[in-house]
C-alpha cells in the first residue's frame, strides 16, 4: 500500500499516530521521533497554576513623632565656625591630596570604567559566537555523505538504536534495530515512513522537518534558522536554535559538537508542544560511498515500480 503525501493537516498525523501505536516499545520510540520531526499530536497537561499568596493586612499608619526644636546658634558660635572654614581653605595641601585632586576619572569612579569596558567584552563574545557558527557551517557544508550509528532517546526516556545514512542534498535514511519494522527515508523531496512488516508508507514534505542542518547542500545556521545561544558545555560546544517553518509550529533544536567543532555528537529536538527527543551519534564516517537506491521512495507510479524492481534485483 502506497500512501499519499500529506500536507499541513491534523487528519493524516492522527492516521500516522494510529499506525504507530503498536505495543512494542521500539515502535513507540519511532513514533516519538516522528513527533519530534513533525509535531506531537496531543497537548501535554498544563502545569497547575500556583495559588495566590494571601494578601498581607494593611499596616497601621504611623503616628508622627514630635521633635524637639533645635537651639539657635549664637553669634559667638557662628563666628568660630567661619574662622575654622577660613583656616582649612588657607592651609597648604599635602602631596597626596594634590595627587588625588589630579587623579583621572578612572580612579575616582571605577564603576564608570567598567561601564565603558562592557561593550568591548560583548563584542568579543559576539566574535567568538560568530567563529563557532562559522566552524559549524563549515562542518555541515563539508559533508557529502555521512554514515554511522545512532541512539534515540524519547521523551519517556526509552532508547532505541539504529543506523543513519546521509547523502546531500536532502537524502537521509534511518534504519531502526529490531524489533522495530519501521524505517525513515528522505529522497530530497519527501520523507517516507515505511513499515517493512505491513508494507505501508506515509509521505511528508521534507520542508516540514527541522533537519535542515543535515539535509541542505549549503547551510548558514544564522540565516536559515534562528540562533538563540552559543555556549561551552563540559567537553564540547552547544548551539541552540529555533526553526519556525516546521509542521505544528516552532521546533527548538540543540546541536552538540566536540570542543573544536569538528564532530557532531548529538542533537535534541523539542517539538512545538514541548516534548524532547535526543539523537546521539557515534562511529560517524564522512565521504564514504553509499548506494543511491537506499534513498528510493516508491510513489506508486509505473516508473517507480520499475525502478524498485531494478533496485531489488541488484
Amino acid at each position: 500500500m502506497i500512501g499519499r503525501r500529506h500536507r499541513l493537516a491534523a487528519g493524516p498525523l492522527l492516521v500516522l499516530a494510529a499506525g504507530l501505536a503498536l505495543p512494542q516499545p521500539a515502535s513507540a520510540q519511532v513514533s516519538s521521533f516522528l513527533d519530534g520531526l513533525f509535531g506531537r499530536k496531543e497537548q501535554p497537561a498544563p502545569a497547575p497554576e500556583p495559588e495566590p499568596a494571601p494578601a498581607a493586612p494593611p499596616a497601621a499608619p504611623k503616628k508622627p513623632v514630635a521633635q524637639a526644636p533645635k537651639p539657635a546658634k549664637s553669634a559667638t558660635d557662628k563666628s568660630a565656625a567661619d574662622k575654622t572654614a577660613t583656616d582649612k581653605a588657607s592651609a597648604p595641601k599635602s602631596p597626596d591630596a594634590k595627587a588625588a585632586a589630579k587623579a583621572p576619572d578612572a580612579q575616582k569612579n571605577p564603576a564608570k570604567v567598567a561601564a565603558v569596558g562592557a561593550p568591548a567584552a560583548a563584542l568579543g563574545a559576539e566574535a567568538d559566537d560568530a567563529t563557532v557558527l562559522a566552524q559549524a557551517n563549515a562542518y555541515f557544508n563539508g559533508i557529502t555523505t555521512l554514515t554511522g550509528s545512532f541512539v534515540q532517546i524519547g521523551p519517556d526516556g526509552r532508547r532505541i538504536g539504529g543506523k543513519i545514512t546521509l547523502a546531500k542534498p536532502g537524502r537521509l535514511r534511518f534504519d531502526y534495530d529490531q524489533p522495530s519494522p519501521l524505517e525513515i527515508v528522505a529522497d530530497g523531496t519527501s520523507v517516507a515512513v515505511k513499515d517493512r512488516k505491513l508494507g505501508t508508507q506515509d509521505l511528508y514534505f521534507i520542508s516540514q522537518t527541522p533537519l535542515k542542518f543535515l539535509l541542505r547542500e549549503k547551510i548558514d545556521l544564522a540565516k536559515d534558522l534562528t540562533v538563540n545561544d552559543v555556549s561551552n558545555d563540559p567537553g564540547g560546544v552547544r548551539i541552540s536554535m529555533e526553526d519556525r517553518a516546521t509542521l505544528g509550529g516552532t521546533s527548538k533544536i540543540q546541536l552538540f559538537f566536540d570542543a573544536e567543532v569538528k564532530t557532531l555528537s548529538q542533537w535534541r529536538i523539542t517539538d512545538p508542544q514541548g516534548y524532547q527527543t535526543t539523537v546521539q551519534l557515534s562511529n560517524l564516517q564522512k565521504g564514504r560511498a553509499v548506494e543511491g537506491g537506499a534513498f528510493f521512495i516508491n510513489y506508486g507510479r509505473a516508473e517507480d515500480k520499475a525502478a524498485e524492481r531494478q533496485i531489488r534485483a541488484q
